[in-house]
């Protein structure tokens, strides 16, 4: 695959919400990196069926936050995305500033790695994850739940300076706020939707991002609370 690089301003970003999880339904956030429920990996085939013909055949890179719910959404979801890069010597990454925001057990990627890749029944064995930072569960420094505006800033800045012109993320409610409106905003995002971003400029500090007048979300998609909203009540 040859990649020539694109402005900024024309590029587009897939920013992905992981399908429904057991936290989200339970209303608990201390299970631990909650993993996809049954009707989680539903919306994940049906996210498949709306792009395998669409950005799985035209997108350049595939990335993906460290914790299980949204690593399965994007197995489950991306399969032909992510074969298809794959015979291009180009696998998936794992980018541990996409995590979730708080510091919750349900928002704390499992450690040690070799547990993380083991987990879900070894599902996750075909990810590289040489790309984790020693640190990477920590929940400290810039993985802090107070540090999360920068470490959405570092993530558009990173994303922006990519040469790929076209590139698939799958993350989380909290953390995508961030990444596109730079706080913990009100804009709905519902599991298993993906919204595509473009960035205002070439050069800003803030690589800022704008929506543009596509998106796609399974017909079965969910709107369940984020691990902050469960926190402040504000989807009760």
């Amino acid at each position: 695959m040859t990649t020539t690089k694109v402005s900024p301003t024309s590029k587009r970003i897939h920013l992905t919400r992981h399908a429904q999880a057991e936290h989200n339904v339970d209303d608990d956030c201390s299970i631990p990196d909650a993993p996809l429920t049954e009707l989680g990996r539903k919306q994940s085939r049906e996210l498949h069926k709306i792009t395998k013909t669409g950005v799985q055949r035209t997108a350049e890179l595939l990335v993906s936050s460290p914790l299980r719910r949204p690593m399965e959404t994007l197995l489950l979801g991306y399969p032909d995305l992510k074969a298809r890069l794959e015979k291009s010597d180009k696998p998936v990454i794992l980018n541990d500033l996409l995590q979730e925001v708080n510091g919750y057990p349900c928002d704390t990627p499992t450690s040690p790695v070799s547990a993380l890749a083991a987990s879900n029944g070894g599902i996750f064995s075909s990810l590289d994850f040489s790309t984790l930072s020693p640190n990477y569960a920590s929940k400290k420094g810039i993985y802090a739940p107070e540090n999360a505006s920068e470490r959405a800033r570092q993530v558009r800045n990173w994303l922006r300076d990519r040469e790929e012109g076209e590139i698939v993320v799958v993350a989380h409610g909290d953390i995508l706020r961030y990444i596109v409106d730079g706080q913990q905003s009100s804009r709905t995002w519902d599991n298993a939707e993906s919204k595509v971003f473009t960035f205002v400029s070439e050069s800003d500090e803030e690589a800022a991002l704008k929506e543009t007048d596509y998106k796609v979300e399974p017909a079965n998609a969910s709107d369940e609370p984020t691990s902050s909203e469960m926190a402040d009540g504000s989807k009760a």
